[in-house]
């Protein structure tokens, strides 16, 4: 079988499909290539910061999320060894969508609310890879994509949203992602007669380790725990035997008390990766029509939260940049213009992630410092007092609107059996 479309994203997660709402809603269809069977969930939850709400609303979901799911506003960080509680406050601030603050949320609530509004055929699942390839067609550079089923598309853009280990970004010759040396154990904790926990981030500390939780609604909480080393994988009984019995022994028992309330079917446990920032301010993020977003481009460790609201930006800005494209170009797709739009797109977004790639790893060094006095002074005496409730001042980011359409929508894609 052979398709033809003039954008093809690969990648069904958070940067794919709000990369395919932010061209839908500049007026550009696109098919969207997931190899799962059905929409991945994976990591149970994620919490949103203050710039990923003005992406929402700039792709017109952030109004189906924030009635659900309640901001944070307020932490505490338990130091375990010293027993000592920080309080921690968010800064939040109240212009536009940067009003929304802090909030937890369900990954597949996110999703749910982004594929509703693609056209049912717009996602074509159990779609797997094979091989990518360039070809000239009348002067004009196309994209080959061969599946592993024998299906052959021809596309004027490709988008890798393909996550971490990005078929894409590996095309593209971007420089592998790396080991942090830490591991993150995630999961919900479920409490049929309510949990009775406010609205409130508690955080723990120990030497090499630091774990969480924070209310989603009233009987669930999401909760995670990062540490020093890799050697936690397995079934998921075994995970949150080992999470109890050899990470969070000496935790505190409102934490030993939510993990044992764990969901198991919810409960994953991953290395943390990164790409190195230099890879990202000198690696070959875009190749003519070639693109990744997401955690194809900047895969980060979550000490920043910001995976999810970094994909959200990118998809807005990409979006911005090829509806501008269009836009001036009557409607239409011109691949020479539209590699320029995707090469803009790239250096507005290159520094601005490898700043936050940065930020995150240093972040999560500090909190997991060892048992030095100069690492628990700078993590106890300076980061938690003084610049963790500013970290949400690095991610107070309006990343722009999308540019609005005068001559509705338009669908030049054809298909061919």
């Amino acid at each position: 079988m052979e398709m033809m479309e003039d954008v093809v994203i690969v990648g069904a997660g958070i940067a794919g499909l709000a990369t395919a709402v932010a061209l839908k809603r500049v007026g550009v269809r696109a098919l969207v290539l997931e190899r799962s069977e059905g929409l991945r969930a994976t990591g149970a939850a994620l919490t949103l910061f203050p710039n990923a709400w003005p992406a929402l609303d700039a792709l017109g979901v952030s109004h189906k999320l924030t009635p659900i799911y309640a901001p944070t506003s307020m932490g505490y960080v338990t130091n375990v060894s010293a027993g000592d509680v920080q309080q921690v406050l968010f800064r939040v601030a109240n212009n536009g969508g940067d009003g929304q603050g802090i909030r937890t949320l369900h990954r597949k609530a996110l999703l749910e609310a982004l594929a509703e509004e693609l056209p049912v055929d717009s996602i074509q699942f159990s779609s797997k890879l094979a091989v990518i390839e360039n070809e000239e067609q009348g002067g004009a550079s196309i994209v080959v994509i061969h599946l592993e089923d024998g299906t052959t598309i021809r596309s004027k853009v490709l988008i890798g949203c393909d996550g971490v280990n990005s078929v894409v970004a590996r095309w593209l010759g971007l420089a592998e992602p790396v080991h942090s040396g830490r591991s993150a154990v995630r999961g919900l904790a479920v409490f049929p007669q309510g949990h009775g926990f406010k609205q409130e981030v508690h955080q723990f500390v120990d030497v090499g380790k630091r774990a969480g939780f924070v209310p989603l609604n009233d009987r669930e909480l999401y909760w995670f725990l990062t540490y020093n080393g890799d050697k936690t994988a397995g079934e998921p009984e075994q995970i949150q035997k080992q999470v109890l019995e050899k990470h969070a022994e000496k935790f505190p028992s409102t934490y030993l008390d939510v993990v044992r309330h764990a969901d198991l079917s919810t409960l994953t446990w991953a290395p943390l990766m990164f790409r190195q920032p230099w890879g990202i301010i000198f690696g070959k993020l875009s190749k003519g029509n070639v693109t990744v977003a997401g955690d194809a481009m900047h895969p980060m460790t979550p000490d920043l939260g910001q995976g999810g609201g970094s994909s959200l930006e990118d998809a807005v800005v990409l979006g911005r940049h090829i509806g501008n494209s269009v836009i001036n170009n009557g409607g239409l797709i011109v691949p020479g213009d539209m590699a320029k739009a995707i090469d803009d797109y790239v250096k507005e977004r290159r520094w601005r992630a490898a700043f936050l790639v940065t930020g995150s790893y240093l972040a999560g060094w500090v909190q997991l410092g060892g048992d030095k006095w100069w690492m628990k002074f700078l993590r106890d005496g300076i980061f938690y007092k003084y610049l963790f409730g500013r970290i949400s001042g690095l991610v107070h980011k309006d990343c722009g609107k999308l540019p609005a359409m005068s001559f509705g929508d338009m669908d030049h894609s054809s298909k061919k059996d």
